[in-house]
């Protein structure tokens, strides 16, 4: 790393950041904090998020600018952060202001408070209770996004001293805005997070998450203070490399939490990783991961975002063709983008109609409705693309994400009940938390091949499961006992790891439900 580079905000604060040319120039200026972190593609130039104006001499677009940005926008010197390298000498303006000032007071007074914290890949969400009940609550994205939106990214960049020490900087003073802003005096929080979050937050060596075989430095379950100003932290469990205090949390949340839960059934937490729990009994874990990819959250999808207001959940057939179901109302033309479950909802609707086939690909259709559909089938970006509402477009590659995610998920629930030696009519519920435990349809994921024949009648979307244990275990001390034992009774079923592992996903990429004994006889977990 040699010299620098200036930033000027929307303020006009000019800022010089060090130049690193292992790293794009959207990297280095989120990462510095100086910007909040709205990236939703993970480099891959779709969103448009990372968009930067060259006061210096703009370098030659590549394909993925042409396609997102305007040709006036590139004339006037725009280009996306993402695709170019944090080289010496460059001279940039951001379309926005900078991130807000870091708090410089906690407040030491006022009623107490428990602050209960899941810090997802994607999201950080909070939630604080008094004595009575909860007080207060929010959520915003991982302002580590700006390093990448999956998992491993984030690892890649946590190996270098510098990477860890910047990325746990951000989630810290994340923490600090929100202890700041809160109406009391926070006492003690608890943190429920995958390993990899959990690693990084404690400052923790992330070499064992990064290449077989995987091992956790830091196993959870233990108070520490990550950071004098912040208060006492409890930090929830890991159970395995992959397999996190997110889902030590989820299953308190749903035994010790009192919620009636009947066994076996299966906890599944669909974020950027596929994190499954299959409760025997009380005392009886499997437990296993799987990559789903950052899709499930909108993210690395042409339109994809986040849920917020004016973002498109849904679909519905109309006459003329489809119509988009906006968060809180409004009309598509004004739409921020496609949330995952918004995708989910398309894709499932094509294929009810015949536009879509098993294998993802486009089709004729055989009905008025859907030949009206396949009508508006073109080609952007050189790849075929369903035009759709407030002129987005669906295009094939998302369709293959989507796709993939379905195939992870189908094999790893698949698996899990095989080496249980159960059938899916066995189970008592399928409870699905995380990115999709809230908004899915369950309907949507029957019909895409999500789950087994059967199965959905028993499906529970449950939310966040990783928040709702988190709060617990702050309260109650047969929670916190629980999560702490339960490590101790899981056992591990590995999946990456399996030498037919490539097999079983190929098998899986179908929108059709596909079993354990369908994909390869005989195999061993």
């Amino acid at each position: 790393m040699s010299g620098t580079f200036s930033v000027q905000d929307a303020d006009g604060r000019i800022v010089h950041l060090p130049a690193d040319a292992g790293r794009t120039l959207a990297q280095a200026v989120y990462m510095s904090g100086l910007w909040d972190a709205p990236a939703l593609c993970s480099g891959l130039g779709r969103c448009g998020r990372c968009r930067m104006r060259f006061l210096s001499a703009p370098p030659p677009p590549d394909a993925e600018e042409c396609r997102t940005l305007a040709e006036s926008e590139i004339a006037e010197g725009w280009r996306l952060g993402c695709r170019h390298p944090a080289v010496a000498g460059v001279r940039l303006v951001i379309p926005a202001r900078a991130a807000a000032e870091i708090p410089h007071d906690i407040r030491a007074e006022g009623p107490e408070l428990l602050l209960a914290v899941d810090l997802g890949t994607t999201s950080l969400q909070w939630a604080a209770c008094d004595g009575e009940g909860e007080v207060a609550h929010g959520s915003g994205l991982n302002p580590q996004m700006g390093a990448g939106s999956e998992v491993m990214s984030r690892l890649s960049v946590a190996r270098g001293a510098q990477g860890a020490a910047s990325l746990r900087t951000l989630v810290l003073d994340r923490l600090r805005h929100v202890v700041a802003g809160l109406p009391g005096r926070v006492t003690h929080m608890a943190v429920a997070g995958n390993p990899a979050m959990t690693h990084i937050i404690l400052g923790a060596p992330v070499d064992g998450l990064c290449a077989a075989p995987y091992a956790l430095h830091e196993r959870g379950g233990r108070e520490v203070r990550l950071a004098p100003d912040l208060p006492p932290t409890y930090i929830l469990p890991q159970i395995a490399p992959f397999v996190g205090g997110d889902l030590s949390a989820g299953v308190a949340a749903l035994i010790a939490g009192d919620a009636n839960v009947h066994f076996p059934f299966v906890l599944s937490d669909m974020g950027t990783n596929g994190e499954f729990v299959l409760a025997l009994s009380p005392d009886e874990f499997l437990a296993a991961s799987v990559p789903l990819g950052p899709a499930l959250e909108g993210i690395g999808l042409r339109f994809g975002t986040v849920a917020a207001p004016g973002a498109v959940v849904g679909f519905a057939l109309a006459p003329d063709g489809l119509r988009a179901q906006c968060l809180g109302g409004g009309e598509a033309d004004r739409a921020l983008g496609i949330t995952g479950t918004g995708y989910v909802s398309l894709l499932a609707l094509l294929r009810s109609v015949g536009v879509l086939d098993a294998s993802g690909a486009f089709a004729a259709g055989e009905t008025p409705l859907a030949r009206r559909i396949v009508s508006r089938i073109t080609r952007e970006g050189g790849e075929p693309a369903l035009a759709l509402p407030g002129g987005m477009h669906l295009a094939a590659s998302d369709v293959e994400e989507v796709l993939k995610v379905k195939a992870a998920f189908n094999f790893a629930l698949a698996r899990l009940l095989a080496v249980a030696g159960l059938g899916a009519h066995e189970l008592a519920a399928l409870y699905l938390a995380g990115a999709m435990g809230e908004h899915v349809s369950t309907q949507a994921l029957d019909v895409l091949g999500f789950l087994p024949p059967g199965l959905s009648a028993r499906v529970r979307t449950v939310g966040n499961t990783s928040l709702e244990g988190a709060a617990l275990v702050l309260r109650s001390d047969r929670a916190r006992s629980f999560a702490e034992a339960l490590p101790g009774r899981t056992r591990l079923v590995e999946l990456a790891e399996d030498a037919g592992f490539g097999r079983h996903f190929l098998a899986c990429m179908t929108f059709d439900y596909i079993p354990a004994s369908m994909t390869r006889e005989g195999d061993s977990a």
